[in-house]
C-alpha cells in the first residue's frame, strides 16, 4: 500500500502504472493482480487501509467524548490533522481535485467513502454544540465547509507550491490561529448586562 500511496501522490492516479507499483513495492506485477483486479482497486485499498481507520478513531472519539463541544471539535481536526492532514495521505485531497473529472468512478469512491462520513463527524460536533447552547445557531452544511477549508488549502499548498518553498506556512502557527478564530467565532456571545 506504501509504495501505490506513494507514486499517485508523486505522479498521480493516471500517470501510476500498476508495474511502477510493483517495482517500487518489490513484487511482481502478477503479484499485484493477486490481490487488485485493477489500478482502481488497488487505489481503494490504499483509502480502506490508509483514511478509513482515521476516521473510525474520529467516530471512537464522538462516541466516547463527555465534554464540551469546543473541545470536542478541536481535538477531532487536530486527530484529523495528525492522521491525515500531516502525512502522506493528504497527498490524495490534491489528486481527486486534480484528477476526479478523469476518473469519475474513484472520485465517487472516495467522496461517498471519506467526504461524506467525514463531513458527518464534523455535522455530529456542531449539532451537539447548538444543541447544549455551546455554539450559537448556524447554517451546518456551510459551516463544515468553512472549517474545512483551511486544513484542504494548507494540504493543497503543501502539494502544490509547497516543494518551491513559495510562501511555506507553518502548520502548527496556521492550525492555531485556524482554531483560534474558528473556535471563538462559534461560541455564544456573553449577553450584556
Amino acid at each position: 500500500m506504501v509504495a501505490a500511496l506513494d507514486l499517485f501522490v508523486e505522479r498521480g492516479f493516471a500517470a501510476t502504472k500498476l508495474d511502477d507499483i510493483a517495482t517500487r513495492a518489490g513484487v511482481s506485477k502478477g503479484t499485484l493482480y493477486l490481490y487488485f483486479s485493477s489500478k482502481e482497486e488497488l487505489f481503494k485499498a490504499v483509502i480502506q487501509q490508509g483514511i478509513l481507520p482515521v476516521l473510525v478513531q474520529g467516530e471512537e472519539m464522538l462516541a466516547q467524548h463527555q465534554g464540551d463541544a469546543r473541545s470536542l471539535l478541536q481535538a477531532m481536526l487536530m486527530l484529523w490533522w495528525e492522521l491525515f492532514g500531516a502525512t502522506n495521505l493528504s497527498g490524495i485531497v490534491k489528486l481527486m481535485i486534480s484528477e476526479a473529472g478523469n476518473f469519475p468512478d474513484v472520485a465517487q469512491y472516495y467522496y461517498e467513502n471519506v467526504i461524506v462520513r467525514g463531513r458527518g463527524l464534523i455535522r455530529e460536533v456542531l449539532e451537539r454544540g447548538v444543541a447544549t447552547g455551546q455554539f450559537r445557531a448556524l447554517d451546518v452544511e456551510s459551516a463544515i465547509d468553512v472549517i474545512l477549508a483551511p486544513q484542504m488549502m494548507l494540504i493543497i499548498w503543501r502539494y502544490s507550491l509547497g516543494p518551491c518553498a513559495c510562501g511555506q506556512q507553518n502548520p502548527d502557527v496556521y492550525l492555531s490561529t485556524h482554531f483560534d478564530l474558528l473556535l471563538n467565532g462559534l461560541m455564544v456571545e456573553e449577553k450584556k448586562q
